[in-house]
């Protein structure tokens, strides 16, 4: 690996690495030199972009994108993919990437009016920039998200177990399309949690669960704020090798144990373990 690099992922190294333009709609990632050599660097800025996004209070961004020169791999490109299109499908209004070598601009210049042409790819900064002032935003739509889940229902998975302090949730079976559904059964979570008082281990069941790339950022900024406030411990089981695989990647760069069993005896179990821990 030559020297010409990055390879620290420190917050002062992120930080200034993303730049938001409210005048423009949008946030320039810069990516040039970085290598991204396992998935917790890769975990670490998208957690960081994430973050940012939060304190804008504006869910929808344009997206510039500088490349050039970066790299990522192979062992952090499915993480890398993974939390990119989560990010995408959750804030873009569009995505723009530019990659300054020559190299770049040579396949640009070839490949311009074919089939292997990739609209969205510029040159230099400034092409992209003019090619961005022509995408129209999509800020003044208002999207109506159709609620999949009711309260009443979705209620009756909900149980607490005083004398062990648990608060069972169900999960099982159901599928986050999007922030709708995440805000709504976060909200539902709080109430429940508010009218029970005080703090809970989580025992939640997440057999067949779902959790689609447009809902996934809303989910763990959620998740992590109603563990922050009301839990002791979360312990999940029986999910599926995709969620399974979402949780873990959030978990490594969030610097938590997704404590994570196969079956609700050995979360049981576990729970257990926490408490004698805690004692």
């Amino acid at each position: 690996m030559t020297g010409r690099y990055t390879q620290t992922f420190s917050l002062d190294e992120i930080d200034s690495r993303i730049t938001v333009h409210e005048g423009r709609q949008t946030v320039e990632l810069d990516l040039s030199g970085l290598y991204f050599r396992t998935s917790r660097d890769v975990n670490a800025l998208f957690d960081r972009i994430e973050d940012r996004l939060q304190e804008t209070g504006e869910p929808l961004w344009f997206f510039l994108d500088n490349v050039t020169d970066y790299r990522v791999d192979e062992s952090a490109w499915f993480a890398f993919t993974r939390r990119g299109n989560d990010l995408h499908q959750a804030h873009s209004m569009g995505t723009l990437r530019y990659d300054t070598t020559p190299e770049t601009a040579a396949r640009i210049a070839r490949d311009r009016g074919t089939d292997r042409e990739r609209p969205n790819l510029f040159a230099d900064r400034a092409a992209a920039l003019a090619h961005l002032s022509t995408l129209p935003s999509k800020r003044r739509e208002r999207i109506h998200h159709h609620p999949n889940h009711e309260r009443g229902r979705f209620m009756r998975r909900l149980s607490f177990d005083p004398a062990s302090r648990i608060f069972e949730i169900d999960l099982s079976g159901i599928s986050f399309e999007h922030s709708r559904d995440v805000n709504d059964i976060h909200d539902w979570l709080e109430q429940a949690l508010r009218r029970a008082g005080g703090r809970w281990y989580f025992l939640i069941n997440y057999e067949n669960t779902r959790i689609q790339s447009p809902a996934w950022v809303k989910f763990a900024e959620r998740g992590k704020d109603l563990n922050a406030r009301f839990s002791l411990g979360a312990v999940r089981y029986a999910p599926c090798s995709e969620t399974e695989t979402d949780i873990r990647l959030r978990a490594e760069s969030g610097g938590f144990r997704p404590n994570i069993r196969n079956t609700r005896v050995e979360a049981l179990a576990r729970i257990d373990e926490m408490k004698a821990a805690a004692a």
